[in-house]
């Protein structure tokens, strides 16, 4: 039999373990602007480079910068403001404006929390993180869907709006999504509308689907881009890389679009960077 006295180390390695888990490391938030949640350790994790984009570098969206940025000032100035959905066309800026946003309020005190899918049923630990801090917190979720009966759906609803354990005011939630209801839908549902003395009553199953989307108190469309928006895009960034643009250059971008089969920021951006690369 395995003498116990040999086994007291690795119990004890085990209690300090489970200790961190209960106790998560509280980060120097006067050093550390941005965080990811990590799911494993049920503790934040600093992200010491963020990505840094700058409002003036995100063309074609300018009502979209309006929006946000207005809500993020009154978040920021204490004031009442709104969790946040950002839909649309992929690659049209949704997550660079969350990072740009951020670059811009946070040296008045506005920190971003990166958490991804796997660590929404955590929402709760992590508000109770957060609630003393003497900062202002958006807690960014990006590409967000769900399929049916994700676990992670009800815990963000709730968290949203109609749990006791809903964030603190020093907290607000923005989402990007390519879909703007969150969740598949499909033809099928429609047979569940019944039509009742001319006033049309949505199924169930459409009436759920809706019920998340519609807890963000401010939604912010994007839309895809025509040609020349993604060319001036294209030539922006190849600028600030340092590459105008000559006589080639139209005709690569375009060439650079259609294999990609899509025009939008951030294929143009990277069209930039190879084009950069290349001249150099």
């Amino acid at each position: 039999m395995t003498d116990f006295a040999s086994l007291l180390p690795r119990i004890e390695q085990l209690l300090d373990r489970l200790d961190t888990r209960a106790a998560p490391h509280r980060l120097d938030w006067k050093k550390i602007r941005a965080a990811r949640w990590s799911a494993q350790t049920g503790g934040l994790k600093p992200i010491r480079h963020p990505q840094r984009t700058a409002m003036k570098d995100l063309l074609a969206i300018d009502e979209q910068k309006q929006r946000v940025d207005a809500n993020t000032r009154q978040f920021v100035e204490g004031k009442p403001a709104n969790n946040v959905l950002l839909t649309g066309a992929r690659g049209s800026g949704k997550s660079s404006l969350v990072k740009a946003v951020h670059a811009k309020y946070a040296p008045r005190g506005l920190r971003l929390i990166e958490i991804d899918k796997a660590g929404l049923p955590h929402l709760p630990d992590l508000f109770d993180l957060l609630a003393d801090a003497d900062y202002r917190f958006v807690v960014f979720i990006d590409d967000l869907s769900f399929a049916e009966h994700e676990p992670g759906y009800a815990s963000l609803k709730a968290a949203l709006d109609g749990s006791l354990a809903g964030p603190s005011d020093n907290v607000l939630i923005y989402a990007t999504s390519n879909r703007r209801h969150l969740m598949p839908e499909y033809m099928a549902e429609n047979l569940e509308t019944r039509y009742l003395g001319g006033e049309v009553q949505p199924g169930e199953a459409t009436e759920e689907k809706v019920s998340l989307s519609d807890r963000f108190g401010l939604w912010v469309s994007f839309h895809g881009m025509d040609q020349d928006t993604y060319l001036a895009i294209a030539r922006h960034w190849a600028s600030h890389l340092g590459a105008p643009a000559d006589d080639s250059f139209e005709r690569a971008a375009l060439q650079w679009s259609m294999a990609r089969g899509a025009r939008n920021g951030r294929v143009a951006w990277q069209f930039a960077r190879d084009w950069a690369g290349r001249q150099r």
